[in-house]
C-alpha cells in the first residue's frame, strides 16, 4: 500500500471515529433523553469540531490537520479518562468537584460492567489520537 493511500485511510479513520462519537452522543442526548452532565459537554466540545475538520481535510487531502485533530483528542482523552475515573475509582468520585444538576459520576450505561459513556468517548478520542499521531510520523518520512 502507498504512503498515499495509508495517510487517507488514517485520516478516515480519525473521522469515522469522530463521527460515530458524535452521533452516539446525540442518541444518548437527543433519542435516550440522557441529560448530559457538564463533563460530557466538554467532551462534546472537543469532539464536534474534529467531525467536521476531518472531514474537511478529507475531502482536500490536507494531512497537516493530524496537528490540530492530535491536540483536540489529547484533551479530549484527558477529561474523557478523569471522568470514566470519578465514575469507576471511589476515591476520585467521593473527592470530585460539584459537576452541576447531572452528577458527573452518574452512570446512564454500565455494559459489561466498565463501558460507560465516558469510556466510549475515551475510545473514540484515543483512536483520533493514534491515527493523528501516525499521521504526522508518516508525513514525517
Amino acid at each position: 500500500m502507498t504512503e498515499s493511500k495509508k495517510n487517507e485511510n488514517l485520516l478516515f479513520l480519525a473521522w469515522a471515529a469522530s463521527f460515530v462519537a458524535a452521533l452516539g452522543s446525540l442518541y444518548f442526548s437527543e433519542i435516550m433523553k440522557y441529560v448530559p452532565c457538564t463533563l460530557c459537554w466538554y467532551q462534546r466540545i472537543f469532539m464536534y469540531p474534529l467531525v467536521i475538520l476531518l472531514g474537511m481535510a478529507i475531502y482536500k487531502k490536507d494531512y497537516t490537520i493530524a496537528w490540530y485533530s492530535l491536540v483536540l483528542s489529547g484533551i479530549g482523552a484527558l477529561i474523557s479518562l478523569y471522568h470514566y475515573g470519578i465514575q469507576k475509582v471511589p476515591f476520585l468520585g467521593q473527592n470530585s468537584i460539584s459537576c452541576g444538576q447531572v452528577p458527573c459520576t452518574g452512570e446512564y450505561i454500565n455494559w459489561l460492567g466498565f463501558i460507560t459513556i465516558p469510556f466510549l468517548a475515551l475510545t473514540a478520542f484515543i483512536v483520533i489520537f493514534a491515527a493523528s499521531f501516525l499521521l504526522i510520523r508518516n508525513s514525517r518520512g
